[in-house]
Parts: C-alpha cells; structure tokens; sequence
C-alpha cells in the first residue's frame, strides 16, 4: 500500500525531472482525461508508476469540481507500464486508490459514485 508523505519526496523530484505537467499537452502515449462524475469535487489527485511506494505530492492546483475534467499530461520521458491514482474527496477526506493502470491503452477515465452502494468506480475509454 502506498504511502503520502509531507515534504518533497523522491519521486516528486523524479516528476519535475521527467516534466509531468497539467494541463500542458506534452504529447506522451500516457496522457489522458480525467472526468470527475461523482456527485462531489475531488480536493486532491495523486498519479504514480504502480513500481513506486510513495505517492508524492497532490497535483490539482485547485479542486475539481463535479462535472469538470482534466487533461492529464506526462513527459514523453514517462515509461511505466502501470500507472496507480489516488482522489481525495473535499467534502471527507475519504480517498479512493486505482492501481495498475495500462494508460497507453487509455485516452480518458471517468469517475463515478453510486451512493446507494457507497462506491466509487472509474470507467476507462
């Protein structure tokens, strides 16, 4: 399991190094468009290689809202096979992890919740 540290890490070194950047197009084979579909705004969004033990650092520059989207972009530096997210909802705090993400195979993930279930579930394109 992943864990969120406070301070800059590692890997949120590496990030500024292989110049993963919103909303910026860099044109990598890993960009894709996060749609938040949940009924809520999301307050913190973390990506990382699935190879990684730490998150790094919140990468929304302010919260999205429900019904917003966000072009994600990486470095065409960015290599890794897998890919893992993090949200973390505004109105709790309670976050929901994603791992193991192919996103070469993915141009556009959609976030949804379904109350009744008390579920939250991503849907790839």
């Amino acid at each position: 399991m992943k864990k969120q540290t406070v301070g800059i890490s590692v890997f949120t070194a590496l990030l500024l190094y292989i110049g993963l950047a919103l909303p910026v197009r860099a044109e990598s084979e890993l960009d894709f468009k996060l749609v938040n579909s949940t009924g809520y705004d999301l307050s913190e969004l973390y990506i990382g290689p699935s190879s990684e033990e730490d998150w790094g650092d919140n990468i929304l520059k302010k919260p999205l809202k429900d019904g917003a989207s966000l072009d994600i972009s990486f470095s065409p530096k960015a290599k890794a096979s897998k890919w893992d997210f993090k949200v973390v909802y505004e109105v709790d705090s309670t976050s929901v992890q994603w791992l193991g993400y192919k996103l070469k195979e993915i141009t556009k993930i959609t976030l949804f919740y379904n109350k009744k279930e008390d579920k939250t579930s991503a849907k790839t394109e």
